[in-house]
């Protein structure tokens, strides 16, 4: 074993240690999977944020290769989920693992779908204004709009289809289990079929944002530019962070919960085909 590779054995040795004596929950090392450590570690998100990685589409990684895909040395990473982890007070974040899905699944549409909808007009009319005031001197502003506008397509009709077929599925899935009912096979099969449908959503919407991110050198402002063009990077990139915890809350708990519950509760028309935990989107 070489010496980075001791470094991080003993960082997560220690990091163990330190969660439980601290009434952590869970055991983390660098072979911890990125998603586990979003959902299990309350502020990770906001760490992952911080240092560029991928926790929804790519939270099937583990810290070590999330970490070399974005040149970080683990132990760096590590130590701010450590410090994230002590800092946060109990009850300061909701375990939305051990919530309901339908509650759930109502916190995603209230807080994020609401947020996402009201930002996609917000946004559509700050690109208007910013592009006809410093398109000519920044074109990189028409692409990054073109791509926006591309993102807001597929991000309507995509929360629609979660409204209005799948998150009600999974509430009458989750009320029929809870009674002990037989659960209708529902339209389109298992729940693994609109799940996998929106995860490949998913996937392009993260392309989509990668793109936004590219274009606008991380949405870093110029320095011949107003306050309208500084509002508009700073929104783009809430809207960017907002949209990972949003597919995070999803990709990595409510789908792969849901699949569980019609797996426990639906067996007879329940096939195990493994596509779901093999699906790109918990990690490129």
């Amino acid at each position: 074993m070489n010496r980075t590779e001791n470094r991080a054995s003993a960082l997560g040795e220690n990091f163990q240690r330190l969660l439980i004596a601290n009434g952590g929950i869970m055991n983390i090392s660098n072979t911890t999977a990125v998603r586990d450590l979003a959902a299990g570690i309350p502020g990770a998100t906001r760490v992952f944020e911080n240092f560029g990685i991928d926790y929804c589409c790519g939270g099937r990684r583990t810290l070590a290769d999330a970490c070399r895909e974005a040149g970080l040395p683990v132990e760096d990473l590590a130590r701010s989920l450590e410090e994230a982890g002590e800092a946060s007070q109990p009850g300061a974040e909701r375990d939305w693992r051990q919530e309901t899905l339908t509650t759930l699944s109502g916190h995603i549409i209230d807080i994020h779908h609401s947020y996402t909808r009201q930002e996609i007009d917000r946004l559509e009319k700050l690109f208007d204004k910013v592009c006809s005031r410093h398109g000519e001197n920044h074109p990189e502003l028409f692409e990054a709009r073109k791509t926006f506008y591309q993102l807001k397509q597929d991000l309507i009709p995509h929360m629609l289809k979660e409204e209005q077929v799948l998150f009600p599925y999974i509430t009458r899935m989750e009320d029929a289990a809870g009674d002990g009912r037989a659960i209708p096979p529902p339209f389109f099969g298992t729940v693994r079929n609109p799940v996998r449908m929106m995860m490949t959503e998913h996937d392009t919407a993260g392309d989509l944002l990668k793109q936004l991110r590219g274009v606008t050198n991380g949405y870093t402002t110029p320095s011949d530019v107003c306050i309208s063009f500084q509002t508009l990077y700073q929104a783009l990139a809430a809207f960017e962070a907002d949209l990972h915890q949003h597919i995070h809350l999803e990709n990595n708990i409510l789908f792969p919960r849901a699949v569980e519950m019609e797996e426990t509760s639906a067996p007879d028309f329940y096939k195990p085909t493994g596509e779901f935990n093999e699906h790109r989107c918990f990690g490129h």
